[in-house]
């Protein structure tokens, strides 16, 4: 297997992989890291977001040939329980998880769009958010949330 080095939450790891192989299996089975998930396995429902240089990036169908030297942030990297990110502050004032399966793609997905958009309108985050899935129903909650960190990111 070739030899390979990726770059996460700004720590460079070495792994032996197969270049076909999805990111989201180094992240998780090479690394140990337990976000992103797997949720559908076809990059519909966002469980496995994670960015590639700052964008989101559906890392259960990225070949790690596709990573190349970007760096891999993931949720883990957004922001830490001292200093969390403002939609991660959101999120726990909105009360928003419930299984928190999903949490990772509404999360970065979120965090790539506040700040590339300041102020943004409701149809903005609606529109934003389109494509992740949550089962548990917190559509409202995840909304608030996004609008209360956007506040925050002023």
């Amino acid at each position: 297997m070739p030899k390979m080095d990726l770059t996460v939450n700004g720590t460079t790891h070495a792994i032996e992989a197969d270049p076909d192989m999805p990111l989201l299996y180094a992240l998780r089975d090479d690394l140990g890291l337990n976000n992103p998930h797997f949720g559908c396995g076809l990059a519909q429902c966002g469980a496995c977001t994670v960015w590639l240089d700052g964008q989101p990036t559906r890392s259960c169908i990225t070949p790690l040939s596709a990573v190349g030297n970007a760096k891999i942030t993931t949720l883990a990297g957004l922001g830490t329980p001292e200093k969390p990110h403002p939609i991660q502050a959101a999120y726990v004032e909105e009360q928003v998880p419930q299984c928190g399966y999903c949490i990772n793609g509404w999360l970065m997905t979120a965090a790539a769009f506040l700040r590339d958009k300041k102020k943004p309108t409701e149809a903005e985050i609606k529109e934003a958010l389109t494509g992740l899935k949550c089962r548990c129903g917190t559509h409202i909650s995840i909304l608030k949330a996004v609008k209360r960190a956007a506040e925050m990111m002023g």
